[in-house]
């Protein structure tokens, strides 16, 4: 008997979006367990996969994966990653529920449930029906740093052979098809001092050594904000996103702080003074004698005119494709085909407590997903 809400979405999209929220998968952790799951689906349905390991910073094993329908050369390709951030307290992350018009649970919007909408969508097109090849591409690691992504571009014999014509990374936009989105640089700045009891006056603040600097970074804040050097109007805000946190490793108040971290992020858009933002931060950080690291993700600026978002404004209804503030995995793919960034659920609704995608975004981003598969790989 169907509930509420259900009525207008097959069965099978929903049970299998509910058994993918239900496979643990925070970034953290090794993914072995929901790459299995998606292999096995892929291999009943006569798919050709690869596995693709590899060990992460902290030594856990993550796995990827590729699997292909059909042969030659060309087609389509979906992008997606299998990783979630951590469940959060005051909720039952992971205990996937159907409310009304909302399926409920952590990844149903980002980005199970566009997961489920792409593989219900392959197998409603029907798997013998191709002309062109199909790939399906279950990721590791894309909600810390990308890494999973950068092993299958680097590494995919499948990929490599077939060099897919076009390529969906299936992040929720709401089914509006996405041309560009931010990158962005993330540094870790931090201050040593000596622990002592506040008493003696023996100690050396790390808090009071990070001090300085932390308040040219708030002076710097208000220049990135009004000075057209770093802004990019295309986007929505188009300012780049700097933002600061801090922590002294809860110290104690009658305790000099041993050590103080200070992490900052600025978002990357192309002509918006990036570079120039962060040697600057950089330097000052050097200025203070303070210790830095830092990794960055590349923005994605896609063909914003070309014959895929053209295609996938007729199919949505959208008038014209637009940009994000958010980064995804698209500007690790971009090299290999002509991306979109396009899929079911409201960004909004990532990572929150009580993360959801309504029920009617599942379905439209399965029918959109399979007229795509008709018009690029039938």
């Amino acid at each position: 008997m169907h509930r509420k809400g259900w009525r207008s979405v097959n069965d099978e999209l929903i049970h299998l979006a509910r058994s993918l929220i239900e496979i643990e998968s925070v970034s953290k952790d090794e993914n072995r367990a929901i790459i299995e799951f998606c292999e096995r689906w892929a291999t009943q349905a006569g798919l050709e996969t690869e596995r693709l390991a590899y060990a992460d910073a902290r030594g856990v094993t993550k796995h990827n994966l590729v699997a292909r329908a059909g042969s030659g050369t060309g087609g389509l390709a979906f992008f997606m990653h299998t990783d979630t951030v951590p469940g959060l307290d005051g909720w039952r992350p992971f205990q996937s529920q159907v409310r009304d018009d909302r399926l409920v649970g952590r990844g149903s919007c980002d980005m199970k449930g566009p997961i489920a909408a792409a593989l219900c969508a392959a197998q409603a097109f029907g798997f013998a029906r191709l002309q062109r090849p199909l790939y399906l591409i279950f990721s590791a690691d894309e909600e810390v740093g990308h890494r999973g992504a950068e092993c299958i571009a680097a590494r995919s014999r499948i990929l490599q052979e077939g060099q897919p014509t076009a390529g969906i990374v299936t992040e929720p936009t709401l089914m509006a098809p996405v041309y560009a989105h931010k990158g962005g640089a993330f540094l870790s700045v931090t201050a040593r001092g000596t622990a002592a009891h506040s008493s003696t006056e023996l100690g050396d603040s790390a808090n009071f050594r990070i001090a300085p600097f932390m308040a040219e970074m708030a002076r710097l804040k208000r220049i990135f904000l009004t000075d057209e050097t770093f802004r990019n109007e295309e986007f929505d805000p188009p300012t780049n996103g700097f933002n600061m946190t801090v922590t002294d490793f809860d110290c104690a108040s009658n305790v000099t702080a041993g050590r103080t971290r200070c992490a900052l992020s600025v978002r990357h858009m192309p002509d918006a003074g990036f570079a120039r933002a962060v040697r600057y931060i950089e330097k000052r950080a050097a200025a203070h004698k303070l210790e830095t690291t830092k990794f960055e993700i590349g923005y994605f600026y896609g063909r914003k005119d070309g014959e895929l978002m053209r295609l996938l404004c007729r199919l949505s209804g959208h008038d014209r494709a637009i940009t994000v503030p958010y980064g995804t995995e698209a500007s690790v793919y971009d090299a290999l085909t002509e991306l979109a960034v396009w899929g079911p659920g409201d960004i909004a609704q990532a990572h929150t407590v009580g993360e959801y995608i309504t029920l009617a975004q599942l379905e439209a981003g399965k029918r959109q997903y399979q007229q795509l598969i008709q018009t690029l790989c039938g």
